[in-house]
């Protein structure tokens, strides 16, 4: 059997992320293995799976705010949102001005309403929203407030024409490209954002790269490529959970009364936060606690790892 822990994967373009996870079962030799929120085919970066029993602490992670790096094309507009749809619209957005984008931008940045793309996995009525939009059915999903605590322009480049990608290409004055950082909340899709610069614009946009790096406390630098599964290091549950939730260390008793179900009175004047990640004095996760009145109680208990 693998080891608990989890594993941080830079994900390719071109394969889905469960191609990856499917990749991760083989490479580990284990069929436990879950994933803490998906990536589209044509994006890149960091995947974070939980193996065994830490995917008890994917719950913990797939909220957590993220951080993307891509390149928003204005002036093209797709039925996807980005590159791998068709085209349904070309402008020319050679005259916008970079005083005008940085302002759309600014609107787009802090607390929005956002409509997901009708190409997302959201459900409706039990089905995936692109299968329905895919099969020609009018999808209509409801606004959602996202957090975008930052949205920066890295670089900017004006494209002729002929790079548009479209038949009547040559009708336009050009497109621009834009590189942007951009952090966020989960749940935020950056096709969304790419679509609405280029709506306030009034040009159209698309999103023609996809990169995350970081979720949470994890960066993608510290992930391990695809082809390199089965020697990738595991972050310990307890290191993991200590990095999202912070750690609340108890006693060999304490540990065995949280893995009872018991309470541990009046504890709750040490806790730092709620919730947060228990730790025995062997360094295992005993599970995530949280702040009942005066006392700490279970919420989440993780098996029982042997002893080092």
């Amino acid at each position: 059997m693998a080891a608990p822990g989890l594993l941080l994967v830079d994900k390719p373009g071109g394969i889905t992320s469960h191609d990856v996870v499917a990749r991760a079962r083989r490479a580990l030799g284990t069929r436990k293995i879950g994933h803490a929120g998906t990536l589209d085919p044509m994006a890149t970066g960091l995947l974070v799976l939980g193996v065994e029993g830490a995917t008890r602490l994917l719950t913990f992670v797939v909220g957590l705010d993220k951080t993307y790096e891509a390149t928003i094309r204005l002036g093209v507009a797709t039925d996807t949102d980005d590159a791998e749809g068709a085209v349904v619209a070309v402008t020319d957005a050679s005259s916008l001005a970079s005083s005008a984008i940085a302002e759309a931008i600014g609107a787009l940045t802090g607390r929005i309403s956002q409509v997901p793309s009708t190409y997302s996995a959201i459900k409706v009525d039990g089905r995936r929203a692109y299968d329905l939009a895919r099969a020609g059915e009018d999808v209509q999903l409801k606004a959602r407030e996202v957090t975008v605590s930052r949205f920066d322009i890295v670089a900017e480049r004006r494209l002729p024409a002929a790079a548009a990608p479209a038949p009547d290409a040559a009708a336009t004055g050009g497109v621009v490209e834009l590189d942007v950082v951009v952090d966020c909340s989960s749940g935020t899709y950056i096709r969304s954002l790419a679509r609405d610069l280029g709506m306030a614009l009034g040009v159209g946009g698309h999103l023609t790269a996809l990169r995350r790096t970081r979720i949470g406390p994890f960066a993608v630098a510290e992930a391990a490529a695809v082809d390199a599964l089965a020697d990738a290091p595991l972050l310990e549950p307890a290191a993991a959970a200590t990095a999202v939730l912070g750690r609340f260390d108890v006693t060999a008793d304490e540990a065995r009364d949280l893995r009872h179900g018991k309470r541990l009175r009046g504890a709750a004047t040490r806790l730092a936060q709620s919730p947060t990640a228990a730790v025995d004095p062997d360094g295992r996760l005993v599970g995530i606690v949280e702040r009942r009145g005066d006392d700490v109680k279970s919420a989440m208990n993780m098996p029982e790892e042997a002893s080092r």
